[in-house]
């Protein structure tokens, strides 16, 4: 008798697609310059009206799950990139 397995739930990109509070670019991610990630996440949070804090803390929430989410993954120049998005993301907001 033959089962069939049924595939893992992946939650977390679903998450990232279906986010509750945010409509992201599609390949938001996949940029190259931090400054047009942390520019994409700042049009996101300001234009969405289902987060439910504030337009950084969404932003940066969504950023920094990513980073989590991706670990391991993520290639150290990939997550400098990320990492320097979330600097850019703080200097588009005053909150050095």
């Amino acid at each position: 008798m033959t089962t069939l397995r049924k595939k893992p739930s992946r939650w977390s990109g679903r998450v990232t697609r279906e986010s509750n509070a945010l409509d992201l670019e599609q390949g938001v991610f996949k940029k190259t310059s931090p400054k047009e990630i942390a520019r994409s996440l700042q049009q996101s949070a300001e234009r969405s009206r289902r987060r439910k804090t504030d337009a950084f803390r969404s932003a940066m929430s969504m950023l920094v799950f990513y980073i989590n989410r991706a670990g391991k993954n993520l290639s150290a120049t990939r997550l400098k990139t990320l990492n320097r998005a979330k600097d850019e993301l703080r200097a588009l907001y005053g909150r050095h």
